[in-house]
């Protein structure tokens, strides 16, 4: 896609995503108890999920007629195509449903298999992410780059507890252990998207988590690319988007970094 209309229609996606970021707003702490599902363990969803995703469905569909989509909620029908809108219309469901003020919506588009465009927007913060590809990272239209961060020792890590799939708990409290002893700390936001948003700006200088999914991704992991970082699953591949595994930071952290991660999860 020419690089003209890439810019417009980041542009256009933009506004779209801020108007349901101001719906986000009005139904946060609004929510009943017997208003939320439960999909599987520990995966909630309610109408607030379904109604963002629809609003952005219809939005962007007329944004950018012929278009298909990956969505979590599935309020449209899969379909296959050239360009892809990989959307979570509210990521972090659990904070919103606890009245914890960090989720976002997250909005990527690939066009044949490739990621061009993502906008991650931190809804009650109003801290609009995005990133067009061979562009740059942006937040709230200033460019932005991961940490220079060269010293594990100085470093904050995000990352993800599991919290459903403990099938790698014992790898993962290795990693952790590993961190919380040679770093300044870790953080745990309860949001991919936000997390990753966050080592695109270089406020973390490392994140990792797995058990993850696309939608959770896909804008995330692009901002972090186009702010200058480095990404990968945990064995150094980048079937990121769909093994659910990851680890983004800035180069040298990454690198310092990821051999221990992948020496522990090697045993899964």
């Amino acid at each position: 896609m020419e690089k003209v209309r890439l810019n417009n229609l980041c542009n256009e996606a933009i506004k779209i995503i801020r108007e349901t970021g101001e719906f986000l707003k009005e139904e946060f702490g609004k929510v009943s108890s017997e208003e939320i599902e439960t999909k599987s363990l520990n995966s909630l969803v309610s109408y607030v999920d379904k109604t963002s995703e629809k609003k952005l469905v219809a939005g962007l569909s007329a944004l950018l007629p012929g278009s298909v989509f990956l969505t979590e909620e599935e309020t449209i029908q899969k379909e296959k195509g050239d360009l892809v809108w990989i959307i979570d219309p509210l990521d972090g469901t659990t904070n919103f449903l606890h009245r914890i003020p960090v989720f976002a919506i997250s909005v990527a588009l690939q066009e044949k298999g490739e990621t061009i465009l993502g906008i991650v927007l931190e809804v009650v913060g109003g801290e609009c992410y995005h990133a067009i590809k061979g562009e740059g990272a942006f937040l709230n239209g200033t460019k932005i780059k991961v940490s220079n961060s060269n010293e594990i020792g100085n470093c904050l890590i995000a990352t993800g507890f599991p919290y459903y799939d403990f099938s790698m708990e014992s790898s993962y409290f290795e990693a952790f252990n590993y961190f919380m002893h040679h770093t300044r700390g870790l953080r745990r936001m309860g949001a991919a998207a936000v997390d990753l948003a966050y080592v695109a700006s270089g406020r973390f200088d490392l994140y990792f988590e797995y058990s993850l999914q696309a939608w959770d991704l896909a804008a995330g992991a692009f901002l972090v690319q186009e702010a200058g970082g480095k990404v990968s699953d945990f064995k150094g591949g980048q079937d990121y988007l769909f093994s659910g595994e990851i680890i983004a930071g800035n180069t040298a952290i990454f690198e310092h970094s990821f051999p221990i991660i992948k020496k522990a999860f090697q045993k899964d």
